[in-house]
């Protein structure tokens, strides 16, 4: 996907456009012709020429795209570099945009920076550039094998044998300082080898110890985030200028050797095996005759969908959390009194804590993992709110906009999960005021899983331990910053002290 996250490196990438003057003027000159017939698109901030606005977005995309919603109102356009970028900041436009202009504005335009070319991605990924049968068929396999009722059921043992590894691991470690994003990670990391592949892939100790598999899939983010030549300016998509498509296969290929040894495993078991029996997601694949590519693309998606938002989330709650302890304490008065220090929580009885879920709701306002959703792309041209959508411009919801909006909530700034309490708002994709994991098609399939697994580590966290800031810090002084990338993280990573509750 196109990310438009302006870097500190991106000074010395201005260089490159100003050695190809020339031929930077003539893409100026058709990316002009572009926007000129397109004479009614939403408002938005005079782009420079050859660069567009990229320069007025800053290193906090999300921020900045809700300071222009200020002025130039909840349908925006912009350019960058030749490409259109339309923003919508309201729940209205996010309603015309993700409901009644679903199907048109579905596609995607696959990052440059990808291992495999936009061909061969629509064969095998769920990343196509249209809503093609190759990403239908995906999506209802994934939904169907990991992301049912049914399947969700069946997975309730690892996920409660997963997560009582990780309050084992801090009984063990109290008093110490732990990382909530690294135990987190390392938690649903493993938690997602066993659904997919039946293993953990990596040690819940040396994970943490020395954060190797994240900082692999963190320099990844880091990597696709850097703005490429390649994908905004059309002259010079098949090249590689800045060497990013070259750094971020030898990176894929680092993640893929992770799980690929388990994949040949598991072919050469199943090939000629009559009487062989599934028991997981890569079986599945492997069964339906998938290539290996096809497979590391498909677990690729996964893994990064499935363990860094989810991390980022637990590590938000928890942040606010211990920054609002009136809210600290109402959480675990409702634990007391219909959980006890029972550590066999049961999925079930979590779905009913009602100030638990509002928690979560309440994170996923302030904190959505992805914060502009993921890009879509114009199938074809289209009429939004009586505006011009062109033909392949990449547009994009700004869902922390919106969950901040005064006009839609009452002091949107404040953590109160009160809020949500005896309320029909939920994260379905029906409430376009509340959309962390997006509406429509193109919606966040592993919604479902999520939904069990934030819970159920936080109220194991909060059931089991006391905690406490390193040397003596306040918790109204907790820093609350954020970092902006493929998802939002917290800047300065939460330190916490377990102390063992009895």
């Amino acid at each position: 996907m196109v990310r438009f996250v302006v870097m500190e490196e991106f000074d010395s990438l201005m260089l490159v456009p100003l050695l190809l003057v020339p031929l930077l003027l003539i893409i100026f000159k058709n990316s002009n012709k572009l926007f000129s017939t397109s004479s009614k698109l939403p408002p938005g901030p005079t782009p420079w020429p050859l660069i567009g606005n990229i320069h007025q977005l800053g290193n906090m995309n999300h921020v900045s795209l809700a300071n222009f919603a200020k002025i130039y109102g909840p349908i925006m356009s912009f350019k960058l570099g030749h490409k259109p970028l339309i923003v919508a900041s309201s729940p209205s436009i996010a309603m015309e945009i993700l409901k009644k202009q679903d199907l048109v504005l579905s596609g995607r335009d696959a990052p440059r920076a990808f291992p495999y070319s936009r061909k061969e991605l629509n064969q095998i990924s769920m990343w196509t550039e249209e809503y093609n049968e190759t990403s239908k068929y995906l999506r209802s396999l994934c939904k169907v094998e990991l992301f049912s009722g049914k399947a969700l059921t069946s997975q309730e043992c690892l996920r409660a044998t997963k997560v009582l590894e990780m309050v084992e691991f801090l009984k063990a470690r109290e008093g110490e300082v732990v990382n909530i994003s690294q135990l987190a990670f390392a938690t649903n990391f493993n938690l997602l080898g066993n659904i997919l592949l039946s293993k953990d892939l990596i040690n819940l100790e040396e994970e943490i110890e020395n954060n190797s598999t994240k900082i692999l899939l963190r320099r990844l983010i880091d990597v696709a985030s850097v703005p490429n030549l390649a994908d905004l300016y059309i002259a010079f998509s098949e090249l590689d200028l800045q060497g990013i498509r070259k750094k971020t296969k030898g990176l894929w290929q680092e993640a893929w050797s992770i799980w690929e040894p388990i994949v040949e495993e598991r072919r050469n078991n199943i090939h000629g095996n009559k009487d062989f029996k599934y028991q997981d997601f890569v079986d599945t694949l492997v069964g339906q005759k998938f290539t290996n590519d096809g497979i590391n693309q498909i677990l690729m998606e996964l893994f990064f969908a499935g363990s860094d938002t989810t991390t980022s989330t637990i590590e938000w709650m928890m942040s606010e959390l211990i920054k609002n302890p009136r809210v600290m304490n109402n959480l675990r008065k409702e634990l007391e009194k219909e959980i006890g220090q029972d550590t066999s929580i049961k999925e079930s009885q979590l779905l009913h804590l009602p100030y638990l879920q509002a928690c979560l709701k309440e994170t996923l306002r302030l904190h959505p993992s992805a914060p502009l959703l993921l890009p879509r792309r114009a199938i074809e041209m289209c009429q939004v709110m009586n505006f011009t959508i062109p033909k392949n411009a990449q547009v994009l919801v700004n869902v922390w906009a919106i969950g901040r909006d005064p006009i839609v909530w009452e002091e949107p700034l404040e953590f109160k999960p009160e809020r949500f309490l005896n309320s029909p708002i939920d994260f379905k994709g029906n409430d376009f005021e509340f959309l962390p994991f997006g509406s429509g098609r193109r919606m966040c399939p592993g919604y479902t899983m999520a939904a069990r697994q934030i819970p159920l580590v936080i109220a194991l966290l909060i059931q089991n331990f006391d905690w406490s800031l390193p040397k003596e810090e306040q918790p109204n002084m907790l820093d609350m910053k954020e970092k902006f990338g493929i998802t939002l993280q917290k800047q300065q990573p939460l330190l916490l002290i377990p102390h063992t509750r009895t």
